[in-house]
């Protein structure tokens, strides 16, 4: 089965983040985007989360955006907190049927909007706090400007600038960190899934269309004539533009994918800040602390 068949595929994905720490903290508490969801495109066979040490505390809430949230507290001595998460999913890649109307047009639907799709599509066209569109609007319109001409189809405006961020922007992990602004991305034209996403998002914001961030995963390949590395992958990201009659349009402008192909969606929110993996605090003595998070996305041959 080549990378980009037809039909559905079946994944397996494993997710362990693990915290160490120099001196044993008395409390902790932990908040995490782990669990798939489930999508007009995406099945949910299995889901869940592992902790070690066991919780004293555990639930799991469906956050605002409908998205899986599980909450851990750990209320006794511990030096080490892992989170493992495991699930199988079966995929469908999305077919985008058409492009759409004109941007314009799509900018005014979203204005337009009443009731129950309003609520589902409007908290994504303003500022957030890692997609400030009021700070950096003109760096984001500029960007822009030269894709959303007069007239021009929403889904083809995507698609432009999906690859415009994937043929003029280095991956360059050593560079940003989530704090780094985005005119400092674009300055520099170089950063990870995340400031990509999160720069699409703004500039289609700034032009008035409705952009989501979405966490999950991509299956990668091995680089050529080497083995496939068992927990080599990593978290990933990328942005969805809400079009009329189309409904929400995944594109990923790290890899150029306009729909998406190998994709398994965890959550979606504003930005990266809304759906952060884990995230949480520690109660105890000062210390250091090592993480160390490992990736696993596998497809099963019985897809």
């Amino acid at each position: 089965m080549s990378a980009d068949a037809a039909g559905p595929i079946h994944y397996r994905v494993w997710h362990r983040t693990s915290y160490r720490y120099s001196k044993p903290m008395t409390d902790g508490y932990t908040v995490a985007y782990l669990l798939p969801r489930p999508t007009p495109f995406q099945y949910i066979e299995r889901a869940e989360v592992t902790v070690d040490p066991v919780p004293d505390e555990c639930f799991e809430r469906i956050d605002v955006f409908g998205n899986r949230v599980v909450q851990y507290g750990v209320h006794h001595n511990h030096d080490s907190l892992t989170l493992h998460a495991e699930s199988e999913v079966v995929v469908e890649r999305p077919v985008v049927d058409g492009d759409g109307p004109s941007w314009e047009d799509a900018a005014t639907a979203v204005v337009n909007l009443r009731g129950g799709e309003a609520l589902g599509v409007r908290p994504f066209v303003g500022p957030s706090p890692f997609v400030d569109t009021e700070r950096h609007g003109p760096v984001l319109t500029e960007f822009g400007r030269e894709i959303f001409t007069p007239g021009r189809p929403v889904v083809e405006c995507a698609r432009a600038l999906g690859h415009t961020i994937f043929s003029t922007f280095a991956f360059d992990s050593s560079f940003t960190d989530i704090s780094t602004p985005l005119s400092a991305v674009v300055a520099a034209r170089r950063g990870v899934c995340q400031d990509f996403a999160h720069l699409a998002a703004g500039v289609l914001r700034v032009f008035g269309l409705a952009a989501r961030y979405v966490s999950g995963y991509i299956e990668t390949d091995p680089p050529p004539g080497q083995p496939r590395m068992i927990g080599a992958d990593a978290s990933h990201a990328w942005t969805s533009v809400w079009v009329p009659e189309l409904g929400w349009v995944d594109f990923d402008p790290t890899n150029d994918h306009l729909p998406i192909r190998r994709h398994v969606t965890v959550a979606w929110g504003r930005d990266y800040g809304d759906v952060a993996p884990a995230r949480g605090v520690v109660i105890g003595p000062s210390a250091t602390q090592r993480l160390n998070v490992a990736v696993d996305v596998e497809r099963l041959l019985h897809a």
